[in-house]
């Protein structure tokens, strides 16, 4: 992340570590984790130690005390470094503030302290077969019966989904208010029964990150372990932690469209065509100038809503337009990119071509880019009014 302007020398040194540790430990199995399709149980425990995970819970949680530029230097590099198995994204940056936002008090003493141990992993259950980016039209329920939730549904592109034991589940506690209608409820999958893991699915890219299908079959769930204590209010809280998600999807393609650029000046450099190298002729510049200028956009607004979320004002329009322009253009970029490896970036071995791979889904994940631009629409919809 050169030339960052959220940059300074203590996220450098944590961004510094965090290489090590990815260069360490996650890329020498990359290629073993791609065919089993999901990373070692114990890089879980070898990340904790590393001080990776949950590094931006308060201490008091057992976490790292640190800020959401803290997590977004450690994601970012991640996917920079091309070793995407180990979902810390969802783990640490999404998962854990869902607990340490909504839980009670006691429920945050007894779960985060393990999460930051590596010894509970997080998932985040909320599409469907039938649901992806309508998070309305999900059917898993949840209905109340003694001093339980009885938990019925599927859900599936569950990233963790094959190792996950901490899973916030997102279900109808009242199936017919709608939004109104939907909460969260957490699922220690090693307390249950009823709880099922599906097929670990196979991705077009990302193939070291676990990815799997959750089936719920009458799995019964304490009332406690709703979050926020009164049913109805997930619907709210997806919103509010979505936009943080959106925001770290947008940083992860902002690193991967820096990765893309260097990649592509080292190979436009050596490449010879006729005669000369590929980075002397014109259009190999004019391309890399407009990937490099879209870069730089993506850096200034990355700033821009780091500071607002870290000031608690980031809205989530504003988080919508960073991560549908910003995802975008790493499509883009990477697109380029790949265009002037010529056949070389169709190769593997190259790493322009699994950025390709592992890139796309960027602009679906934390709802489609489509989606983004509906939540724009609707706060311009409002100034009409």
């Amino acid at each position: 992340m050169q030339n960052a302007p959220w940059m300074n020398p203590e996220l450098e040194t944590l961004r510094d570590s965090a290489r090590r540790f990815y260069e360490a430990e996650l890329l020498p199995h990359e290629e073993r984790w791609a065919q089993q399709q999901c990373v070692d149980r114990d890089v879980w425990y070898k990340a904790a130690e590393a001080g990776l995970l949950c590094v931006g819970i308060p201490e008091e949680y057992g976490g790292g005390g640190g800020n959401f530029l803290h997590e977004a230097v450690i994601f970012a590099e991640q996917g920079r470094m091309l070793c995407p198995g180990l979902g810390n994204s969802l783990h640490s940056g999404i998962v854990a503030h869902y607990i340490h936002n909504f839980a009670s008090e006691q429920q945050k003493q007894e779960w985060l302290p393990k999460m930051a141990k590596g010894e509970l992993v997080g998932g985040l259950a909320i599409t469907e077969p039938g649901a992806g980016s309508d998070v309305q039209s999900i059917r898993t329920a949840a209905r109340k019966e003694g001093g339980d939730y009885v938990i019925n549904g599927a859900k599936t592109y569950i990233t963790n989904g094959s190792t996950a034991n901490l899973i916030c589940v997102v279900v109808k506690t009242d199936p017919n208010l709608g939004a109104k209608g939907i909460s969260i409820i957490v699922v220690e999958t090693d307390k249950v029964e009823g709880f099922r893991r599906g097929r670990t699915l196979s991705k077009v890219g990302l193939h070291s990150q676990d990815t799997a299908e959750l089936f719920f079959d009458d799995v019964r769930v304490p009332q406690a372990n709703l979050l926020g204590n009164v049913e109805g209010q997930g619907f709210k809280q997806l919103m509010k932690e979505l936009s943080r998600e959106r925001v770290i999807t947008a940083f992860m393609s902002m690193a991967c469209m820096e990765r893309a650029i260097e990649e592509t000046l080292k190979f436009a450099a050596d490449r010879k065509v006729f005669g000369q190298t590929l980075l002397s002729m014109q259009n190999t510049r004019f391309k890399l100038a407009e990937c490099e200028t879209k870069l730089t956009l993506a850096k200034a607004m990355l700033s821009h809503c780091s500071a607002s979320l870290l000031e608690g004002q980031l809205s989530s329009e504003i988080a919508a337009m960073a991560k549908w322009w910003i995802t975008d253009a790493c499509g883009q970029v990477v697109d380029e990119c790949v265009q002037l490896h010529g056949g070389a970036g169709f190769m593997l071995e190259y790493p322009i071509a699994r950025l390709y791979q592992n890139v796309r889904i960027h602009r679906i994940l934390a709802g489609t880019n489509e989606i983004m631009k509906e939540v724009i629409a609707r706060e311009l919809e409002k100034r009409a009014v």
